[in-house]
């Protein structure tokens, strides 16, 4: 079997289209949020796209290729939804793109441990299509818990095939790759099992199917939307204007037997339509599921069960949430302390050879000096500040997504959230956060409610960022946490010291969320639905490189990109004069009486603005200032550090301000670009840039008044 991949997009002028000349047969890969769907997109096309263990992760639609039985098939990943009823975003667009998309083959992905639950959207897609294969994933999870499954029965009860599968281990993928050959023939004819609605709804789609018919020229299709309309899915309506330019309002004859319809259900006194479509579909999923298997313990999910009972519970759960917290920040913090000063020195040693290459080639000093002064050594230290430690915090990011502890994050936050006005999925977002501000950004894209998916992308700045923690860390330990005394206990209070910070800066968050409710994003919380996963041993090796190519790599990458031209201006500042004084002394010099009032002075607060492209580089920038240096400078020592630092008028009171003001300010360059291109709108970039810094000078001013006081 031989694989390519490709990860180009499918929607072209509001219209779903893929050339099915260049990519062969289109294959539509829908499922319930957690269930593996990513995995098998993943293992059939060879991509590395980011599987996450927790509901909604996949928001937008990617795809890939495969080649088997020397025939192309492009691969369509859809939003994980629980229904076609079309209630979210995610639902829309699975819908849409089966029903209009015209996929040659639907694949449905279900979790065998919760088969139950998850063909109710089987039923609902094989309403919609006769070519469909169920891929009943996870089944090495579902013998585990002693749950059997049988396949003959359950592909004759659906009237479709019927593959099981463990995606994670590769087991079964070949033989539901020749299903889906077999199915994607487009001379051959199946006929999935069909719902039946009680008598009264199917005589009010018979009004209404002779109309779609005309319009329509697809029997499964004609009923299925019939059924919609009949429920006054509104969405819909929508979609059929948008793929197949219906005006529902303006088709008369269609828009008679809908209301004839509606007036005969009146009559028969159904009112809710939605809820006696759903119960017909919940029963049938019951039946089929009580055909097919068998429970050997039915106390299969008793242990799941009792880490929750600790996990979710009202006292423990924000308790352990945080302990296990505090133990990812300290083996952030003590493993990525090694590995940096030997990345720092092994960056800064190549520095004398790029200096002895660029003059064998007669570089000009006015070329060489920005090149290796200011590009190179900003890039050597903004690498070896960030790798270390994103290469740490993510892989055990990712180990709380693959094991099935974030959403239990999530449901602890979610009252907390709710207090706010804001969605309960936003402490997922505020998670990715503490990793990278502009993946925390992106991450909002999961929440459904603009209103509440910009109150996410507004506040999720209000946690520090992985590039703002070196900074933090090295303050706390030169000021508070000592470094005189053992390694270990100053490991352990500095990670304490940084949780507390942590937490005041997640208080923040609440308190900003719920001002912007009140003012500019006035409006109350949605509700979600948040399924709690199954709890499951990670693959750790599949994480570790899944964390660092989709998330550590991606994040270094757009960094260096900001940080390169930020090191060039940095030196020009630094290095041409005005007078006696270089362009940057100057700028301190002015800005210093203004930094005074909020317990910093003009050197720090010239190192926030010079440090926009990456957070990473503002302590750099205020050694090379207090050295009067022309070239960045880091040092490796804290207590020679903290020497300087002393010498230059800090105290413990500049130490809290600039910490408070390195949690509340201005986002990095890549986060504000991130804002940008996820907003599409200039008024909230501004908005997310304007409103930490503004919080910030606050904090810093009350702090230092007080603390002056005493």
């Amino acid at each position: 079997m031989g694989l390519t991949s490709s990860s180009t997009g499918f929607k072209t002028n509001k219209k779903f289209y893929i050339n099915k000349k260049e990519n062969g047969k289109i294959i539509a890969l829908a499922g319930n949020p957690n269930v593996g769907k990513s995995t098998v997109f993943n293992e059939l096309t060879g991509l590395n796209q980011h599987t996450g263990n927790w509901p909604g992760k996949t928001v937008s639609n990617a795809q890939g290729t495969y080649t088997y039985g020397n025939r192309n098939f492009t691969l369509v990943d859809l939003p994980g939804t629980y229904s076609l009823l079309a209630s979210s975003v995610e639902e829309e667009v699975a819908r849409d793109f089966i029903c209009f998309g015209n996929p040659d083959t639907t694949v449905i992905v279900v979790d065998a441990t919760n088969l139950e639950r998850n063909l109710n959207l089987v039923l609902q897609i094989i309403e919609l299509t006769d070519k469909a294969v169920l891929c009943l994933n996870l089944l090495d999870e579902a013998k585990k818990k002693k749950i059997d499954i049988d396949l003959t029965k359950l592909s004759y009860s659906l009237g479709i095939f019927v593959v099981g599968t463990s995606a994670r281990n590769h087991q079964g993928l070949d033989d539901l790759m020749e299903k889906i050959k077999i199915v994607s023939n487009t001379d051959l004819e199946f006929k999935p099992f069909m719902v039946s609605y009680p008598e009264e709804i199917e005589s009010a789609i018979a009004m209404i199917i002779p109309e779609i018919n005309k319009l329509v020229d697809d029997e499964k299709k004609s009923r299925f939307i019939s059924l919609k309309l009949l429920d006054r899915n509104t969405s819909l309506a929508k979609s059929l204007e948008e793929y197949l330019e219906i005006d529902i309002l303006e088709n008369k004859s269609l828009k008679i037997a809908i209301e004839n319809a509606h007036r005969y259900l009146k009559e028969h006194n159904i009112e809710d339509v939605n809820d006696e479509i759903v119960t017909t579909i919940v029963k049938e999923s019951e039946r089929i599921y009580q055909n097919s298997v068998t429970l050997h313990d039915k106390r299969y999910n008793e242990k799941d069960q009792k880490i929750d009972k600790i996990f979710t519970s009202k006292w423990f759960g924000i308790p352990m949430m945080l302990l296990l917290l505090c133990g990812i920040f300290w083996f952030t913090i003590t493993g990525a302390n090694y590995p940096s000063e030997l990345l720092s020195k092994f960056l800064f040693s190549f520095e004398p050879h790029l200096v002895n290459i660029l003059k064998f080639i007669h570089t000009p000093s006015w070329i060489l000096e920005p090149i290796v002064y200011g590009i190179y050594q900003t890039l050597a230290s903004v690498v070896s500040v960030m790798l270390p430690p994103m290469a740490i915090f993510f892989p055990l990011f990712t180990l709380l997504e693959d094991s099935g502890f974030l959403p239990r994050i999530a449901f602890n936050m979610d009252h907390l959230f709710k207090k706010a006005s804001c969605h309960g999925k936003q402490s997922l977002t505020m998670c990715m956060g503490f990793g990278c501000n502009a993946c925390g950004v992106v991450g909002c894209r999961i929440i459904d409610s603009p209103r509440e998916r910009l109150l996410a992308i507004l506040t999720n700045n209000f946690v520090p960022c992985n590039g703002r923690f070196p900074m933090l860390i090295s303050i706390i330990t030169m000021f508070f946490a000592g470094i005189i005394s053992s390694t270990f206990l100053s490991s352990i209070t500095s990670t304490l010291i940084l949780i507390t910070v942590i937490l005041i800066c997640i208080i923040m968050t609440f308190l900003i969320s719920k001002l912007l409710s009140k003012t500019l994003l006035k409006g109350y919380p949605s509700s979600f639905i948040l399924e709690l996963p199954p709890y499951r041993k990670p693959q750790i090796g599949k994480v570790i490189i899944r964390s660092i190519l989709d998330r550590t790599i991606f994040v270094l990458g757009r960094a260096i990109m900001v940080a390169a031209p930020a090191g060039l201006l940095i030196w020009i500042l630094a290095n041409i004069k005005i007078g006696n004084l270089s362009i940057l002394t100057h700028f301190t010099s002015f800005l210093d009486p203004f930094a005074k009032i909020i317990g910093l002075d003009g050197v720090i607060l010239m190192a926030f603005i010079l440090g926009l492209p990456a957070n990473e580089i503002v302590m750099p920038i205020i050694i090379m200032s207090y050295l009067s240096s022309s070239t960045l400078v880091e040092f490796n020592n804290l207590l020679a550090l903290k020497d300087l630092l002393v010498q230059n008028g800090w105290t413990y009171i500049t130490a809290i301000c600039t910490m408070i003001f390195a949690c509340f300010h201005f986002p990095c360059g890549t986060t504000i670009l991130t804002i940008k291109k996820e907003t599409n709108s200039l008024k909230w970039t501004i908005i997310s840039c304007v409103l930490p810094t503004i919080i910030g000078f606050i904090l810093c001013f009350i702090v230092a008044f007080i603390l002056r006081c005493f």
